[in-house]
Parts: structure tokens; C-alpha cells; sequence
């Protein structure tokens, strides 16, 4: 995993998740992200989850967390460049499903933060979008005009 920092945007996975975005045709972006969230959320309990797969599905609930009341922005050069649709709000609790099994036990992102020591201040930064996601649809901040770039 070619990773540079932190940021839900901060690996060559999620730099190039957001490049897909941006070659998306704009009424296809919100089925990007859908397929993102729904691949990580079908990955059984058991099934050890590839650190690609949950590195897109926190680059894709960083993105709707930004549309939501208490959400940041992506505002990173590596984030998506065009502007995204008003995400359905069926897409957060879809978000808040996946971010769980990011930080569950057999999650090798999971592991790999752990590996360098830095588990516990990433699965903050993880759950903190969470926490956005979970509050619910309400109180969305107009980001669909915002370009995540």
C-alpha cells in the first residue's frame, strides 16, 4: 500500500479512487461510491477484507460525510477535482455499515495501521466520519455544489 499520510486520501488506492471519480460521467459518480460501500459491506464478518477495498469505501464516506452537518470537507489535491452530486442519503447508513467492518478484526487496513503503531489515531479519524454519517441525513451542508478537490 503506497501511502503517504493519514488523509482518507492519502494512498495511491484513494488517489486513484478519486481520479475514477472525476473520470466518471457526473450521473454515474454517486454509483461509484455506492459500489464501494456495497463491496466492503458484503465482505462477510469472517472473510478478511483487503486494505484496497476499505481504503475506498473511507475515501467514499469522507466524501459523503463532507455533505453532512459537522462534515469536513475533502479539500486535499489528491481528493476528486469535479464537483459530486447531492449523494442519496441512503448512502450513510450503507457508509456507517462499511466503515465498521473497516475497523473490524479482520480487516487487513486495519492491521496495517496497527503494524505501524498508529491504529488508534487512525480508527479516530475513522470513526469520526462515522459519527457524522450516523447522525443522520439531516442538516446537509449544500456540498453537491463543492467541488472535493
Amino acid at each position: 500500500m503506497g501511502t503517504w499520510g493519514m488523509g482518507h486520501f492519502d494512498s495511491d488506492a484513494a488517489a486513484d479512487f478519486a481520479g475514477s471519480l472525476d473520470d466518471a460521467p457526473s450521473d454515474k459518480r454517486e454509483s461509484v461510491i455506492r459500489e464501494a460501500l456495497t463491496f466492503v459491506v458484503g465482505t462477510g464478518p469472517e472473510e478478511y477484507l483487503d486494505a484496497d477495498g476499505a481504503v475506498l469505501a473511507v475515501a467514499s464516506a469522507a466524501l459523503l460525510a463532507a455533505q453532512r452537518q459537522g462534515g469536513t470537507p475533502v479539500d486535499t489535491a489528491y481528493g476528486p477535482d469535479e464537483p459530486l452530486p447531492r449523494f442519496a442519503p441512503d448512502l450513510g447508513p450503507l457508509a456507517v455499515l462499511a466503515l465498521d467492518r473497516v475497523v473490524a478484526d479482520e480487516s487487513e487496513l486495519r492491521e496495517l495501521w496497527a503494524d505501524v503503531g498508529q491504529d488508534e489515531q487512525w480508527r479516530a479519524g475513522v470513526l469520526a466520519l462515522r459519527e457524522v454519517l450516523a447522525r443522520g441525513a439531516g442538516g446537509a451542508q449544500g456540498a453537491g455544489e463543492q467541488e472535493a478537490g
